[in-house]
């Protein structure tokens, strides 16, 4: 077993102190103001630099402006989406991607010996920690505006779903992190962390606000990419699984699923305009399609980076008909060796048209959570229905668990395919479950108990010393 301890082998990187190096955010340009009367903020070009000014809280649309800007930063950097979001990494880390190439970043998470020095996971950290910035931001500066009271509403309520949902990645992922609900860097640059049930509370409590706030107002969202009440809702649903407030996590799910539709069609469920997505992240006024697309989609053989593993591909029941759909494979030209890849977004990024937008919540994984949780309540029957829908939708026969305990384990086994390799769901699954040491243990050979967290980056140890200790095992 490898140590990672003795590992530490230093690596030149930059150091990207969230804390200290933001102070100031928002940048209002005279320039842009003539292009802010769309009310489609998420089709707003961002600005690329920020600059804190008063008077971007004189007009609702320079705010429109930064809400653009967090939306530009989770799509493109950090752990949401783009080119090192969860999706990859995690699915290294736990079991459903094998990794054929030779970037020392990707072979610590696919080898499970991260260590505190990676440029990836310090990524995540200051860019998430950055993304929580400009929210907070936004709230401060809506406290002391004439803003509609709608306007001031949907805003307030936006920026704290944006806070809560980094905070439960954060969460997720190091276990106790600080959380951040100031702008004043003399207080940011001394934090300390608070345990991971105390973040779960405070998310909670950012959601259940974001949502009373969101409620009753109509906001145009067509396309879903904009963070509603139901996005938040979303959200909680998953909050108040993965805390065991079983009813509550019921509640919020049955909401979803009485407003929301399954695609029938296998091959529509991750088009843009899909009637089951909850919440998708556009790519503004350039078309493009999904970066996961570009990283998972196998161009050739050889020259592949990820592939399904064989544990995943095993996973799929005969007759599963999203092993059709959402897998496909290439083989090299000999024809000797085949590989299989992810195929629920199928279209790469460069086209003339966007096709695919990057899903974030959706309606199958709300059907999941409220049989989870109807099953905890001891509503056999309501678990059973709801985890029927899903296979129902795959061309799958009704399960025949006869016990709760089989029925949580096929809920379990569900949630595996149904979302296989989005935003490390199988990953956080097998955390929650306390089974990824079981599982794990045996399939990965430098696996320890203690990899069920990532390291805290080290340059944030070194910066500000309230965050120590250090995770164990690193």
């Amino acid at each position: 077993m490898i140590n990672k301890t003795n590992m530490k082998t230093r690596q030149t990187y930059l150091k990207m102190k969230w804390n200290a190096s933001v102070p100031n955010y928002f940048l209002l340009l005279l320039s842009i103001l003539g292009l802010l009367g769309c009310t489609d903020f998420v089709e707003v070009d961002p600005p690329k630099n920020v600059l804190v000014a008063e008077t971007v809280f004189d007009d609702p649309a320079t705010v429109e402006s930064a809400l653009a800007d967090l939306y530009y930063n989770m799509r493109e950097t950090g752990m949401v989406s783009g080119n090192v979001g969860l999706t990859t990494r995690m699915a290294l880390y736990s079991d459903e991607l094998d990794y054929y190439g030779s970037n020392p970043q990707l072979l610590e998470f696919y080898q499970n010996r991260t260590l505190p020095p990676n440029t990836e996971i310090l990524g995540w950290w200051s860019g998430a920690y950055t993304i929580i910035y400009g929210a907070n931001a936004i709230l401060e500066g809506l406290q002391d505006t004439t803003f509609t009271m709608e306007e001031q509403q949907k805003f307030r309520g936006q920026a704290l779903f944006v806070r809560a949902f980094m905070h439960s990645l954060l969460v997720a992922v190091f276990g106790d992190v600080p959380y951040i609900t100031s702008t004043d860097h003399r207080v940011n640059n001394q934090v300390s962390r608070v345990s991971g049930d105390r973040v779960h509370e405070n998310i909670i409590s950012d959601l259940v606000d974001a949502i009373g706030l969101m409620e009753d107002i109509a906001i145009a969202n067509g396309e879903r990419t904009f963070i509603d009440h139901d996005v938040a809702k979303a959200l909680l649903a998953r909050m108040y699984l993965l805390t065991e407030q079983w009813e509550l996590a019921a509640g919020q799910a049955s909401d979803l699923v009485a407003a929301f539709s399954l695609e029938e069609d296998l091959d529509r469920v991750f088009l843009k305009d899909s009637r089951e997505t909850i919440w998708q992240l556009s790519h503004g006024r350039l078309p493009g399609n999904t970066q996961e697309a570009n990283q998972l989609i196998i161009p050739s053989v050889p020259g592949q980076t990820f592939a399904m593993s064989e544990g995943l591909l095993s996973a799929f029941e005969p007759g599963d008909q999203r092993r059709t759909a959402w897998v496909d494979s290439i083989s090299d030209a000999e024809n000797t060796v085949t590989l299989y890849y992810p195929y629920k977004y199928k279209a790469r990024f460069d086209v003339t048209e966007s096709l695919e937008y990057a899903v974030q919540f959706r309606l199958a994984e709300q059907f999941l959570i409220r049989a989870e949780a109807l099953l905890a309540l001891g509503d056999v029957l309501g678990a059973r229905n709801d985890l029927n829908n899903v296979r129902s939708r795959a061309g799958l026969p009704n399960t025949t668990a006869g016990t709760a305990e089989e029925l949580f384990s096929e809920i379990l086994a569900e949630r595996r395919i149904e979302l296989f390799t989005e935003q490390g769901h199988r990953w956080f699954d097998l955390k929650r479950s306390g089974r990824a040491t079981e599982l794990l243990g045996s399939e990965k050979p430098n696996w320890e108990r203690t990899d069920v967290l990532l390291p805290v980056p080290e340059s944030e140890l070194e910066t500000n010393p309230n965050l120590l200790p250090q995770n164990q095992g690193y």
